[in-house]
């Protein structure tokens, strides 16, 4: 909020200020130090629909990493067209504050309301590419998909309220779900998450995310597919926390290995990079339900986890891509050959990055869908698990692709990519952070299972 009101500040008082915002990540990095160092103990607020605990914090702080990241990513953005880059960033930070509140908010119109506040910004900051036509036409898709799944959303609490009186999760969570017993409070559950569904991309609620990646920006794209994410995961945790009958947790099984085979099959097809990782989101996205159908403190906790590996992975790959973009354009496959020629750092990162995304060690991704991959095995949903796993091997032969052209030299020698100090060194950092949660991840687990254990409690 802070940063919100420094950079309307700046807008308004001069013109020739209106793009001095160099600042934002570094507020952004003060954001996520101040979150990850407050206290985790569970507090109410707001006539207790506020909640600050260690899931809370947990998600505040990588959203905050997550902006910076793409704060930083966006400084050198060239495709805005007229708008003012202050304008770019105010509305970014807007949706990212609407991402903190839902990683809080435990009363359902507040959920609403934040959820709502954090997508409208994304509508306006969706169309920023010049006069690109396809940014427009992914910003009206995003909009028109994302007022009907909201509106459904909203529908779902009033069969709630019907039923059960209340829009408190710390009431809700006491009560009943199965469908034997409240059938119509479990349809309203199911409604409800229909709007967190359609932001987490899972199938069939899939079909805005390779549009909306390949129509905006490449900064944006880069906001779009990784934060809105986390606020949809962090409430999808609390939900799932009410275990509702085996009917649910069955159907959005099926849809989780749906969208694992789905997205998989139709990404190795693709040319376009930002496209690729669009149904890549879809795949992923079948991953985390898993973690959320298994249920309790290790599967929420393996979900959580696997929105921090998310994050990070696709944060990485898309930082290479905007440096290897020339005038914001999209990057297509074969314009990463010989890139390990013209610049072995970004060539190195990209492998990091692409090996994650599969699921090899000893990265993120491995140890991420490891986690995915007991929590369901112990639920007793073996099915799902070897569906996860066919999958994995499935996305090994276009990721890998990314790579054998990256390694792969032309007849001609590539040009050279201007890389600064400070991108290359964030480029690595990334990378290490990839290996890092990949080698190291059991500190950051036992803190979400003891997250996931209090919320269940």
């Amino acid at each position: 909020m802070v940063a919100l009101l420094a950079i309307l500040f700046v807008q308004s008082i001069s013109n020739r200020l209106k793009d001095f915002i160099g600042w934002v990540p570094f507020a952004a990095l003060l954001g996520a130090f101040l979150a990850g160092f407050s206290p985790t103990s569970s507090e109410y607020m707001f006539y207790e629909s506020y909640r600050i605990d260690g899931l809370s914090q947990f998600f505040k702080t990588i959203i905050f990493l997550g902006l910076a990241i793409c704060a930083g990513n966006a400084l050198r953005i060239s495709t805005l067209g007229k708008a003012n880059r202050s304008d770019y960033f105010f509305f970014m930070f807007m949706s990212a504050f609407g991402l903190l509140l839902l990683s809080s908010t435990v009363e359902l119109f507040t959920i609403y309301i934040s959820l709502e506040l954090a997508s409208f910004s994304l509508y306006v900051l969706l169309p920023f590419r010049n006069s690109d036509p396809r940014a427009v036409e992914s910003g009206i898709k995003y909009v028109l998909f994302g007022a009907l799944a909201t509106a459904i959303g909203l529908y779902g609490i009033s069969y709630i309220i019907a039923v059960q009186h209340t829009t408190y999760i710390n009431e809700l969570i006491t009560m009943q779900w199965t469908f034997s017993h409240q059938p119509m409070a479990l349809i309203g559950l199911v409604l409800f998450l229909i709007a967190f569904l359609y932001k987490l991309a899972l199938f069939p609620f899939h079909f805005w995310a390779p549009d909306v990646y390949q129509g905006a920006s490449n900064e944006t794209a880069a906001f779009a597919a990784t934060l809105p994410k986390l606020g949809a995961i962090v409430v999808m945790v609390r939900l799932m926390a009410f275990d509702p009958g085996i009917e649910v947790k069955t159907i959005l099984a099926i849809f989780a290995a749906l969208s694992m085979t789905l997205g998989n099959l139709i990404a190795l097809i693709q040319s376009d990079v930002k496209r690729l990782l669009g149904y890549s989101s879809v795949a992923h996205a079948g991953f985390v339900i898993m973690g959320l159908v298994a249920g309790g403190a290790y599967g929420l906790a393996a979900a959580s986890f696997y929105a921090l590996v998310y994050m990070v992975m696709n944060l990485t790959i898309f930082w290479i891509i905007t440096r290897i973009s020339k005038d914001g354009k999209n990057v297509e496959i074969t314009d990463l050959r010989g890139l390990y020629s013209s610049s072995p750092i970004l060539a190195f990162v990209l492998a990091v990055s692409a090996f994650a995304l599969v699921g090899l060690p000893p990265t993120a991704g491995f140890i991420g869908k490891l986690f995915l991959l007991n929590s369901a095995w112990d639920a007793g949903f073996y099915w799902l698990v070897v569906v996860a796993v066919i999958n994995t091997a499935l996305a090994i032969f276009y990721y890998l692709n990314l790579v054998r052209h990256a390694y792969t030299l032309d007849e001609e020698a590539p040009s050279s990519i201007s890389l600064s100090p400070v991108g290359a060194s964030i480029a690595v950092i990334l990378a290490l952070g990839v290996l890092y949660l990949g080698i190291l991840p059991q500190n950051i687990f036992d803190f979400l299972m003891h997250a996931s254990a209090v919320i269940l409690s």
